[in-house]
C-alpha cells in the first residue's frame, strides 16, 4: 500500500511538471509569434532560400548550387518576407556596433576601427524588411527640406539640445528646423562660405571661383549644412561623418536632401580615387591630424587635385594656449614637408594649397618624411585598402599640365576628361555613351511621368555608374546622384569625379554605408546579372535595396528578362508594385534582344506597432 501511494505521488508530480512545461512552452510560442516579424526569424527555411540559394550562397545540400535561371523555372511566387522588429528601424548592417560587440571583434578604438565597415557573415544577416519608425511620413520635398524635416522620420532630438548654442538644429512642434549653423559657424553656413571665398579673393565672394572649384570633401560634416549651402553655388560636397556619438547626423543630412556618406578617417582609404576634390574642409572636426606620421593628412593629400585647397577652422589655427601652439607648430611643419603652402590665414581659419606639380617633391632633402609613395602603389585602389603614410606624386600628364586639365563647371560635365585615356576610351566613345544615356533617361522619365512631379525625386543612386552618364543626363533635374562603381570592375569613379559628379566604390554583395530610407530612386543597370556571376544573393540584394529606398520611392531595373521575372515574383513580399515594363531600346546590333526595363514603386507601409495615420 505504501508503495502504491508513492507511485501515485510520483505520477502527480510528473503530471504537474508536464503541465508547467506545457504552459511555459505555450508562453514562449506566443511570445515568439508576437515578435514573429523580428530579425531573429532569419533561420526559417523560406528565408534561408531567399537569402542564399537563389544565387548559390551559403546553404545546405544541392540548394547551394541553384542559380538565378534555375530558380526562375520553379514558378514560385514568394508571398511574404518577415519584418524586422522596430528596434532595427535604423539598421546599417556593415556599421552595426551590436555586431561588433556580439562577435567580439578586436579593434583599435584609438584608430577609429570600430567606425569602419565590418559586415556580418551570411548566417548573421538580417534577412527581413526594415520598418519605418512610428508616425513616419513621406519626406518634405526639396528645396524646403534643406531647412526642415519631419521629426517623426528621425526621432532623435539630442543634437538639438547638445548643439543648441551652435544652431545645428531646432525642434519646433512636429518638425526639426536647420538654421544653417555649425560648430564653427553659428551664424550660418552661407556667411561662412562667403568668408572663405573672400579669403581666397574669389570673384564676388563665390566659392566656386567661376566653376574651377566644384567637388568638395567635408570631413566631420555634422548635419551637412556646409554642403547644403554649397549647392546654390553650383558646388557639390561629399559630406562625410561616422556613426559616432553624434548618431544620425548623416541620416539628417540625407533626409534634408543633401549628399552625404557614412565614413571615417581611420585605417582604410576613403572610397574615392586620387585627385577627386578641389577643396577639403574641416570645421572643428576633432581629428588628430598628427597621429601616425600624419597619415590622415596624407589621405587628404591623396584626394586633393593639383592646386587643391584644405580649409581648416579649428582652435589650433588661432588659440594661444601651450597645447594648441604645439599642435599648430607640428602641423605647420608637417604640411610644409608635404609641400603645402599657406594660401591665407585669417581669424580662426587657415587655408592651405597643394602644389600644381611634382617639383617641390623632387627638391626635398633625401630622407625627408613623409616619403613619396612607392612607384607600384595604385592611388586609385580604395576598396578595403589600408592608408599609407606617404605622398602620392602626380602622373606625368598632371605634372606637365601643371594641374588637372579639367574644364570649369558646368562645361566639364560633357568634356572628355584627360584620365579617360587610362581606360583606353576615345573621345568618340565618351560622347556616344552620353548620347545613349541621354536617350535612356528620357525614356525612363516618360515611363515614370504618370507617377512623378518635378519635386518627387531628390536623392538618386546609380548602382552601376560606369562613366556617370546616367547622372549627367539628369543635369536639368533638381536631383543629385550617388554614383556607385563596383569594386572589382574598371575604376571609372575617377572619370565621374573629373566630370564634376560624386560617388563611391562598393560591392553589392554587401550592404551599403547608409541609413534606411535615404534614396528616392535606385537605378540598377545589369546589377543583378553581375552579382549572379559572383555567386552572391539576389534575395539579399532585393532586401538591401528595400532598406535604403524611401517609402514611395522607385527602382529602375535594366537587365535580362529572367532577372525581371525573378524580381516580379518578390514584389508582393517586398510591398513593391510594378509601374511599367518595356523592352530596352535597341542601340546597337550587339545588344541583347532580351534586355528589359522594369520600373517599380515601393509602397508606404507601417507595422502595427508603428501605425499612425499620416498625410
Amino acid at each position: 500500500m505504501a508503495r502504491g501511494r508513492g507511485d501515485g505521488e510520483q505520477k502527480k508530480r510528473l503530471v504537474t511538471w508536464i503541465v508547467v512545461l506545457a504552459i511555459v512552452c505555450s508562453c514562449l510560442y506566443i511570445y515568439s509569434r508576437k515578435g514573429g516579424t523580428s530579425a531573429l526569424e532569419y533561420g526559417s527555411k523560406s528565408l534561408r532560400k531567399l537569402g542564399s540559394s537563389y544565387l548559390g550562397g551559403e546553404d545546405d545540400g544541392d540548394e547551394a548550387s541553384n542559380k538565378l535561371g534555375e530558380d526562375l523555372q520553379d514558378g514560385v511566387m514568394l508571398k511574404s518576407i518577415p519584418v524586422c522588429d522596430d528596434g532595427h528601424s535604423e539598421l546599417i548592417p556593415c556599421l552595426d556596433r551590436n555586431l561588433i560587440y556580439q562577435t567580439r571583434l578586436k579593434l583599435d578604438l584609438s584608430l577609429m576601427e570600430h567606425y569602419e565597415r565590418h559586415c556580418p557573415v551570411p548566417e548573421r544577416r538580417f534577412n527581413c524588411l526594415i520598418p519605418p519608425p512610428p508616425g513616419y511620413k513621406v519626406p518634405i520635398k526639396w528645396p524646403k527640406s534643406r531647412d526642415v524635416v519631419w521629426k517623426e522620420n528621425i526621432p532623435h532630438t539630442h543634437l538639438a539640445s547638445e548643439k543648441s548654442d551652435q544652431n545645428w538644429m531646432v525642434v519646433k512642434g512636429d518638425k526639426i528646423e536647420f538654421p544653417g549653423g555649425g560648430t564653427h559657424f553659428h551664424y550660418g553656413a552661407d556667411k561662412y562660405i562667403a568668408a572663405i571665398a573672400n579669403m581666397l579673393n574669389f570673384p564676388e565672394n563665390i566659392l566656386n571661383n567661376g566653376g574651377r572649384v566644384r567637388t568638395v570633401l567635408d570631413v566631420g560634416c555634422g548635419v551637412a549644412s556646409f554642403g547644403g549651402y554649397l549647392l546654390s553655388s553650383d558646388m557639390i560636397a561629399m559630406s562625410l561623418a561616422p556613426n559616432d556619438v553624434h548618431q544620425n547626423q548623416i541620416q539628417f543630412a540625407l533626409e534634408r536632401g543633401i549628399p552625404a556618406y557614412l565614413g571615417v578617417l581611420g585605417t582604410k582609404r576613403l572610397p574615392y580615387p586620387s585627385r577627386s576634390f578641389e577643396l577639403a574642409h574641416c570645421s572643428r572636426c576633432r581629428i588628430d591630424w598628427l597621429q601616425r606620421n600624419g597619415i590622415l593628412l596624407l589621405e587628404l593629400d591623396r584626394l586633393l587635385r593639383p592646386g587643391g585647397y584644405f580649409a581648416y577652422s579649428s582652435p589650433e589655427a588661432y588659440a594661444q594656449d601651450e597645447e594648441d601652439l604645439r599642435i599648430w607648430r607640428e602641423m605647420s611643419a608637417l604640411v610644409e614637408r608635404m609641400c603645402w603652402k599657406v594660401a591665407v590665414k585669417r581669424n580662426q581659419t587657415v587655408i592651405w594649397v597643394k602644389p600644381l606639380t611634382n617639383d617641390c617633391y623632387m627638391e626635398r632633402e633625401p630622407g625627408t618624411q613623409p616619403p613619396l609613395c612607392k612607384s607600384d602603389d595604385d592611388p586609385d585602389a580604395v576598396w578595403d585598402v589600408s592608408m599609407e603614410a606617404c605622398i602620392t606624386p602626380y602622373s606625368d600628364q598632371n605634372h606637365k599640365a601643371k594641374g588637372s586639365g579639367l574644364a570649369p563647371w558646368p562645361a566639364r560635365l560633357a568634356a572628355p576628361p584627360p584620365r579617360l585615356a587610362d581606360f583606353g576610351y576615345s573621345n568618340e566613345m565618351f560622347e556616344k555613351d552620353m548620347e545613349i544615356w541621354q536617350q535612356r533617361v528620357e525614356n525612363y522619365w516618360n515611363l515614370l511621368s504618370p507617377k512623378i512631379r518635378p519635386d518627387t525625386l531628390r536623392n538618386l543612386m546609380d548602382m552601376k555608374a560606369n562613366l556617370g552618364s546616367f547622372a549627367a543626363a539628369l543635369k536639368s533635374k533638381d536631383v543629385w546622384v550617388m554614383n556607385v562603381v563596383h569594386e572589382d570592375g574598371p575604376n571609372t569613379l575617377k572619370i565621374i569625379y573629373d566630370r564634376g559628379l560624386i560617388g563611391t566604390v562598393h560591392s553589392w554583395c554587401e550592404s551599403f554605408s547608409t541609413y534606411p530610407r535615404t534614396y528616392d530612386l535606385l537605378h540598377a543597370w545589369t546589377v543583378f546579372s553581375d552579382i549572379e556571376k559572383k555567386g552572391c544573393s539576389a534575395g539579399d540584394l532585393l532586401i538591401e535595396m528595400d532598406r535604403i529606398l524611401r517609402p514611395t520611392g522607385f527602382v529602375i531595373i535594366r537587365d535580362k528578362r529572367p532577372v525581371v521575372e525573378f524580381v516580379k515574383k518578390h514584389l508582393s513580399a517586398l510591398h513593391w508594385e510594378a509601374v511599367a515594363t518595356a523592352e530596352a531600346e535597341r542601340e546597337s546590333a550587339e545588344q541583347d534582344e532580351d534586355d528589359m526595363v522594369f520600373i517599380i514603386q515601393k509602397k508606404l507601409w507601417l507595422t502595427s506597432e508603428s501605425f499612425r495615420i499620416t498625410e
